[in-house]
């Protein structure tokens, strides 16, 4: 043989031998990255509940161990199989592994809040024949000694004040075992959930389910608590999947009739759901005018919305032939409580790094600017903001004075689920109205500043205006354990009348409201009184921390303001 034909048949074929090149079978970068951050976040996320069980249910604490040295297991397979058949199997089992940890982070869960007793209270209620809206159950707070939804007006709120189709799906499971019914059903369902989301993400993808939705440690806990946000989230997840191909071609299929259904009985499990739907509906009603006209595009959306709204009246019609009015008053009380400031939004401004505003009512009025402003963005920009459909209809809660991180945390599986099924490709053809003729992007940005800026306006306002009671606290009694008595003079600087509401703080929460020994119910225009103060368990306890500061907060509604002075702790 001559040395050209044994170069030639020694010669490496370059293309499959390249070092760095995987072969047409193999998986994905991706594909390993996001199954080793599955992976990661199932071995960070079970820590606590390691330390939960070991000592006081050994039992779970040792499939915990067990359950570690799976992560271990998975992770090195992860990295060295060669086959993207090998590496989904491996992504079936990280889903598997968290189903067990997410039960047996369920088994040493022992936190309870105030959803949790109101669920509970709801429940039976629901299942004795009883009325569930409309009544309150401040006893079962006292009982339980969770915190309660504290009111600008001095209250607190102990009402059901969610739609009921979470009761309605508890309720079979709570009639045999029981009140543990609350926790298990969501518990259950997030496991569901993940599983749904994990099957119709793309391989790729799958294993994003099992992070987000077992992974990091707070949906679990929300679940565990028994939120009802969680069935609202699990129902969403087939709604979000691939939602641009909703109605296509000018009809409802079947998937997409089952789509319709699902939105509406998530509208009627709870209120983020509310939240979302507008950019569904004018996302789908754009895609569908890209290749129909107006009056099909707008038939399509009409026939998805109807069959969402005949599931949602559905699931509340029990409740509204008990009482249509106590039912609404329910359902839209989480609008109309006025609570007093909580989050980490914008409204910290005012509750952290101030002494507080005489206009919080424009923290709200910026929210409700802020959401109906970016529907108009999504609207005249649908082609650029489609993909982050899932994500828009939270920014308005990061304006409003309640704006804990709940609201956003509690929705990122559909994140995952948009990022995935409705990419930018998938809205390119989306019809959006044209903007006047000149420099795009220009135009762009002017409409989008303009759109948006009452909204600024709104939270500048409130966040620029300063509190309307002036305070200075004068003999403080107690101790290095805590305050038994605060006296405190007050002055009305504003015009209005005013009725405060005492409380004191040492976090982002505030505490039970303080009794008023003595001093007016109203401070009138300008006028100047002195209170005296005591906490309503007889001592306010302050954590002995460094740097730590002990605010004094006067609530008042209509309008509603806050007013805060530092107390200075008693140091014997």
């Amino acid at each position: 043989m001559s040395k050209t034909a044994d170069a030639t048949v020694s010669v490496p074929d370059t293309a499959s031998h390249r070092v760095g090149v995987p072969s047409p079978a193999a998986p994905a970068p991706l594909h390993r990255a996001i199954t080793l951050l599955a992976l990661i976040s199932l071995f960070i996320g079970t820590r606590d509940d390691w330390n939960a069980a070991i000592t006081t249910r050994p039992a779970v604490g040792g499939v915990i161990t067990v359950g570690y040295a799976g992560i271990l297991i998975l992770a090195i397979l992860a990295l060295a199989v060669r086959s993207r058949r090998a590496l989904v199997q491996v992504d079936a089992g990280a889903l598997l592994l968290g189903f067990m940890l997410a039960l047996c982070s369920y088994a040493v869960s022992s936190a309870m809040n105030d959803e949790t007793v109101l669920m509970t209270q709801a429940t039976h209620e629901l299942v004795h024949g009883h009325a569930v809206y409309g009544h309150e159950w401040p006893w079962v707070f006292q009982q339980h000694q969770v915190a309660v939804t504290k009111t600008m007006s001095g209250g607190a709120d102990y009402s059901f004040a969610y739609p009921p189709l979470a009761l309605l799906l508890i309720a079979p499971v709570y009639a045999v075992i029981g009140a543990k019914a609350v926790t298990l059903v969501p518990t259950l369902l997030l496991i569901v959930g993940a599983a749904v989301l994990w099957w119709l993400l793309p391989t790729p993808w799958r294993s994003a389910a099992t992070a987000v939705c077992l992974g990091f440690p707070m949906l679990k806990g929300y679940a565990a608590m028994g939120y009802p946000a969680i069935p609202a989230l699990v129902l969403l997840i087939p709604v979000v999947i691939g939602w641009p191909a909703t109605g296509a071609g000018g009809r409802l299929g079947r998937w997409d009739i089952v789509r319709a259904g699902l939105l509406g009985a998530a509208c009627a499990t709870q209120q983020l759901p509310w939240f979302l739907t507008p950019f569904l509906l004018v996302g789908v009603y754009a895609l569908r005018r890209g290749e129909l006209s107006a009056r099909a595009a707008f038939g399509v959306v009409a026939r998805f919305t109807g069959i969402a709204a005949v599931v949602a009246l559905a699931a509340n019609a029990y409740f509204i032939a008990q009482g249509p009015r106590a039912w609404l008053s329910g359902l839209v009380l989480p609008f109309t409580q006025h609570g007093v400031l909580h989050g980490q939004g914008i409204m910290g401004l005012s509750y952290y790094f101030s002494d507080g505003s005489s206009r919080l009512d424009f923290y709200s009025y910026g929210s409700m600017l802020m959401a109906a402003g970016l529907l108009v963005l999504f609207v005249l920009f649908v082609r650029r903001l489609g993909p982050a459909a899932t994500v828009l209809p939270w920014c308005a809660f990061y304006l409003a004075t309640r704006s804990q991180d709940g609201y956003y945390l509690l929705m990122t599986p559909l994140w995952i689920a948009a990022a995935a099924t409705a990419p930018a490709s998938a809205v390119a053809s989306a019809w959006q109205p044209r903007l006047p003729f000149g420099r795009r992007r220009a135009v762009s940005t002017a409409v989008a500043a303009a759109v948006l800026a009452p909204a600024v306006v709104c939270v500048t306002v409130a966040a620029a205006s300063g509190p309307p009671i002036r305070l200075v606290v004068g003999d403080v009694r107690g101790d290095s354990r805590g305050i038994s008595r605060l006296t405190v003079q007050a002055t009305n600087t504003g015009g209005t009348p005013l009725t405060p509401n005492f409380a004191a703080s040492t976090s982002e929460n505030a505490s039970g409201y303080w009794t008023v020994r003595s001093g007016p119910t109203v401070l009138r225009p300008h006028e100047s009184a002195r209170y005296v103060l005591v906490p309503t368990a007889g001592r306010y306890s302050v954590p002995h921390r460094a740097h730590l500061r002990v605010r004094l907060r006067v609530f008042t509604d209509r309008p509603q303001t806050l007013s805060s002075a530092d107390i200075p702790v008693p140091k014997g």
